[in-house]
């Protein structure tokens, strides 16, 4: 008999997994509908939807496995990279969405208040958030929208040898940049970027790159702590954040 798996749990979202079935409940409704439509317009390969009675998904297992995961060397050839590079930039090049993403006025606004609360709260030193905020400047200029995964974690890209077999978790697809996407996959693993980047085959600014990797380091660490995981854990956001001194 199957046993029940929790796969991650927090007050927003948890995931389950029975056997080869695997369940979504989220808090927020609005953000499931938009992992579904997400899932049926992206040209690239996702799980099957078995059946969504909000605010319950179900959603059939993929094949393969995690590129990788955030603190652990990836095993995944330089092949599985590039072909993730593909699938992304598939992606990239669909018709948008027709729901929108966060505003560059939005993006900076959110990087301000979590800079803030790092210093004000002793969880970062000054020093490290400062320069890390300057870093972050380069991903802060106008781009040109396109359909962006949202959440484009090492975790949710599933590969089988060199093939990507899906791609999960689309609740936070919508309009945005390009270099967002990449970044949040090699964040942790720069050493990948140039393998991601031979299947992505597009000109990409390596500085807009690693402005993202020590944006999104920056805004996720209160998030992380208060929901239960430790982004001071070795490999993960706060060494992303170290690195870059």
């Amino acid at each position: 008999m199957s046993e029940v798996e929790v796969v991650v749990a927090h007050r927003e979202r948890a995931t389950l997994r029975v056997g080869d079935v695997f369940l979504k409940i989220d808090a927020d409704p609005g953000r499931t509908d938009i992992e579904v439509e997400a899932m049926t317009l992206a040209p690239v390969p996702t799980p099957e939807v078995l059946w969504h009675r909000p605010p319950v998904l179900a959603l059939a297992a993929l094949p393969g496995t995690a590129l990788g995961r955030l603190g652990e060397p990836s095993t995944a050839s330089p092949a599985a990279w590039a072909a993730a590079g593909a699938a992304v930039r598939t992606l990239h090049d669909a018709p948008l969405p027709p729901w929108p993403g966060q505003s560059l006025d939005e993006v900076a606004a959110r990087v301000d208040a979590e800079c803030e609360w790092l210093v004000s709260n002793g969880v970062l030193p000054t020093d490290l958030v400062t320069r890390n905020r300057q870093i972050a400047e380069a991903a802060l200029r106008p781009w040109t929208p396109v359909f962006t995964h949202g959440d484009l974690q090492i975790t949710h890209i599933f590969v089988d040898g060199d093939e990507v077999t899906g791609v999960l978790d689309w609740s936070e697809a919508g309009r945005g940049d390009a270099h967002f996407d990449l970044a949040t996959l090699t964040l942790g693993h720069e050493e990948r970027l140039g393998d991601l980047l031979a299947g992505y085959r597009a000109d990409v600014d390596l500085d807009v790159i690693r402005g993202w990797w020590s944006l999104r380091s920056l805004v996720v660490v209160r998030w992380l702590v208060t929901h239960g995981f430790d982004p001071f854990a070795p490999g993960c956001e706060v060494d992303v954040l170290k690195s870059r001194l």
